[in-house]
């Protein structure tokens, strides 16, 4: 499976069945893992066969967790930049692992913060966790809004901006709020920005937003500006 496909198959997935996570798929996670930490700064762990972060608890919108043993920790200092890369590196994993087969989904606030399951550096704190496993089912697409919403543009939109949006309108978000928009200019240069939002979490979804983008439009099309 190429990423573009990781894109649209990817869905939440919240309940998760007992079936491992074989030993080899593991490795190529935490080679991806190590591979973002060197290139972001991130402190993102992998935590494999916990079952007590997501025990009993439920998300009165989506539903309730479970079968949850693994999970990706995404830490990082605090600050909008680091919230962004959170976003942007912790979705390329996702999608890394929908590649290999794994449901994922990304969580703000359910969690809770078992002792000894990872560790945080100085001034460092725990941004969002991603479930991981093989799910009891695929999950299910949220309806796209108007891409129309969502983009300006100067001058004529070409067909790898369509595109990248495209990818972005099928990034996960808190609570489905997609909180951004993407302005093209000078014909290949890419700003964004966000809107307040009450949940939060705007910096985050940008950053996955924005992995999506580079996928969809192809990073050799544009620059980001």
């Amino acid at each position: 499976m190429e990423l573009i496909d990781a894109i649209y198959s990817r869905h939440s997935v919240r309940r998760y069945t007992e079936r491992g996570i074989e030993e080899g798929k593991l490795g190529v996670l935490r080679n991806a893992i190590d591979e973002a930490n060197a290139e972001s700064g991130l402190n993102i762990q992998l935590v494999v066969n916990e079952p007590r972060a997501f025990n009993g608890l439920f998300i009165s919108t989506y539903g309730q967790f479970s079968g949850v043993k693994n999970y990706i920790v995404m830490a990082a200092p605090k600050g909008k930049d680091w919230e962004e890369k959170v976003g942007y590196y912790g979705e390329k994993i996702v999608l890394l692992a929908q590649t290999l087969g794994l449901n994922t989904c990304w969580v703000g606030l359910t969690y809770k913060k078992t002792p000894g399951s990872f560790t945080l550096r100085s001034g460092e704190t725990v941004h969002c966790m991603i479930s991981l496993g093989y799910g009891e089912n695929q999950g299910k697409q949220h309806p796209q809004k108007p891409a129309k919403k969502f983009y300006e543009a100067e001058g004529e939109v070409p067909d790898w901006f369509k595109s990248g949006l495209k990818a972005a309108l099928a990034a996960p978000t808190a609570v489905n709020q997609q909180k951004f928009k993407f302005f093209l200019k000078d014909g290949n240069k890419v700003a964004t920005r966000t809107f307040f939002s009450p949940w939060g979490y705007t910096h985050i979804d940008l950053g996955i937003a924005k992995c999506h983008f580079e996928i969809g439009a192809g990073k050799d099309n544009f620059e980001w500006v």
